[in-house]
């Protein structure tokens, strides 16, 4: 079974940008930029794909084309917009495979990953081990995985560091990005966010989108680099452009209110929504309402089709963003079903909806009004579909 190291799930310094749900860096996030600095070098990008962000003159904004205005849901709560900020660092999968440990028999998978991808994590460690006596960097790597996660092993992060330290000395970039995500958790080794910095970097330099995110994330905050918000949207775009969910999201935030970069809503909504399209929580709330804003001529058919159709693709977001337990999505799906949003008129779904985000922190005096002039029957109706939701969710 042949499967890249893209499917390995590996320790992500990875932060949130809005606060209702953590953020999870994966495959497909984040994008841009930059030309290299004076004194250093990278491995050339693969011909028609964008290099990696370096030193320099950021890339060029896009003149500002604001997003057309419109009405909301009734009486909206504030966006989830936030800026991107360093929080608690998540899981994230890891990217960009190495091909020379992982196939380097012409199209053989490498027997310690095969084995790892089977669960057999005894064998694969047994297997990395005797390759990595044998010089190879990405076997250090596998084996600092192994570590890390406790499979089939104790877990011990200082074991994986010593692992992904070797790989990294040797040259694997998976290994300096890992090392670098511990060294920004604090997880085996002291926490340092300048050696963090440091080995995100050179597994950045060499296209590691995940490595590019968390670095835009160390520009933004000041941490282990000078802060720079135009170096911190480049990573960014590099990150986004190559398939970073989280740093898509946060990328549309940064042209949204031109932090990095001029302000842009046009572009911003465009990220937000691809963002959206891949099932970022907080970019499906976020994009609904850049959709539910949209006018269109009451005169012209045409206009007035492609806005209905748009409100049922609001309508859809915000009910992914419930059903995945967003109280911010639960509320706001609510007050479709009460206003007829992209749906039909129920406030019976008004009310189960509403009960469920107030349940998780989110209170609407204006709801509770409208959900106070259904029956006592009607009430308890919508209170058991609340009740009975709540259950599925916690057992699924």
């Amino acid at each position: 079974m042949k499967r890249s190291r893209l499917h390995f799930v590996m320790l992500a310094f990875v932060m949130t940008a809005a606060s209702t749900a953590p953020a999870m860096a994966q495959s497909g996030i984040s994008e841009w930029q930059q030309r290299v600095a004076p004194g250093t070098t990278r491995a050339p990008a693969k011909e028609g794909q964008p290099k990696a962000p370096q030193a320099g003159a950021p890339k060029q904004a896009v003149k500002s084309q604001p997003v057309a205005p419109g009405t909301s849901p009734a009486a909206p709560l504030p966006g989830t917009h936030k800026q991107p900020q360093p929080g608690k660092p998540q899981l994230g999968p890891a990217t960009q495979p190495n091909e020379s440990f992982h196939n380097k028999t012409g199209g053989a998978s490498d027997p310690a990953y095969e084995a790892y991808d089977q669960g057999k994590y005894l064998t694969a460690l047994a297997l990395a081990t005797k390759a990595a006596e044998a010089g190879e960097p990405q076997a250090w790597t596998l084996i600092g995985r192994i570590h890390a996660e406790g499979l089939a092993v104790p877990q011990s992060y200082k074991t994986a560091a010593e692992a992904y330290t070797k790989g990294a000395d040797l040259g694997d970039l998976e290994a300096a990005f890992s090392l670098g995500a511990l060294h920004a958790q604090g997880l085996g080794v002291e926490k340092d966010f300048d050696k963090a910095a440091s080995y995100f970097e050179r597994a950045a330099l060499k296209g590691h989108p995940l490595a590019n995110y968390n670095l835009a994330l160390l520009f933004l905050k000041g941490q282990g680099k000078v802060e720079n918000p135009r170096r911190a949207f480049a990573h960014m775009m590099f990150a986004a452009e190559h398939g970073v969910v989280t740093a898509q999201y946060d990328l549309g935030t940064m042209l949204t209110v031109g932090t990095g970069t001029e302000p842009n809503a046009y572009e911003g909504a465009k990220w937000i929504g691809r963002a959206a399209r891949a099932g970022h929580v907080e970019a499906e709330i976020e994009y609904a309402v850049i959709l539910f804003k949209l006018d269109a001529d009451p005169a012209n058919s045409d206009d007035v089709a492609r806005l209905r159709a748009a409100h049922r693709e609001a309508f859809a977001y915000l009910q992914s963003a419930a059903v995945k337990g967003n109280p911010v999505g639960q509320n706001r799906l609510a007050r479709c079903y009460a206003n007829g949003l992209g749906t039909e008129v129920s406030l019976l779904e008004a009310a189960k909806w509403h009960f469920i985000a107030k349940d998780g922190g989110v209170d609407d005096p204006a709801l509770e009004k409208l959900i106070a002039k259904l029956s006592r029957s009607d009430r308890q109706k919508a209170q058991i579909a609340a009740d009975e939701w709540r259950d599925r969710s916690l057992v699924q």
